[in-house]
């Protein structure tokens, strides 16, 4: 069994449906009920996939097998720093070492940009994604935004 991540256009088949099943996971678990169809339509419309391309960012699929299986965007902020964002594993791929590869692909794409530090925010119920993070070298650091789903912030130098 084998992971292979590459940067992909936000819109293809592939990306489109773990863009999807993303949102569909972190509303749900977020309203702590199922997301119905049209909640999910609501969340993607408008919600800024289209500047992770270059030269502002980059989206990033991840394969187990050849079959599509995680997502994670990157987003410029500046010079110096980029934000990890949607970050994704299907939760049957989880524990295989897909995780760390979105990371390390996300790092090595932010060197090529000129980024010096990665950062990101993510919310209580996702013990999945903040576990993830730190054993990936990132630590908690202050409050960078005052988003309404952001309840701990990591930052990595890179």
């Amino acid at each position: 069994m084998m992971w292979t991540v590459a940067p992909e256009h936000f819109d293809t088949p592939d990306a489109a449906l773990l863009r999807r099943d993303y949102y569909d996971e972190v509303a749900s678990r977020y309203w702590e009920r199922p997301a119905t169809a049209r909640e999910i339509d609501e969340g993607l419309a408008g919600d800024g996939v289209e500047r992770l391309t270059p030269p502002t960012g980059e989206f990033f699929v991840g394969r187990y097998d050849g079959k599509p299986a995680s997502c994670a965007g990157l987003l410029l902020v500046d010079g110096t720093t980029a934000e990890l964002t949607r970050v994704f594993v299907r939760p049957a791929y989880r524990a295989t070492g897909g995780g760390g590869l979105l990371l390390a692909a996300a790092e090595s794409a932010a060197r090529a940009f000129g980024v010096r530090r990665l950062r990101l925010d993510t919310r209580n119920d996702l013990v999945e994604a903040r576990g993830l993070y730190a054993r990936h070298g990132y630590e908690e650091v202050p409050a960078f935004n005052r988003g309404p789903y952001a309840d701990h912030w990591f930052a990595k130098e890179l």
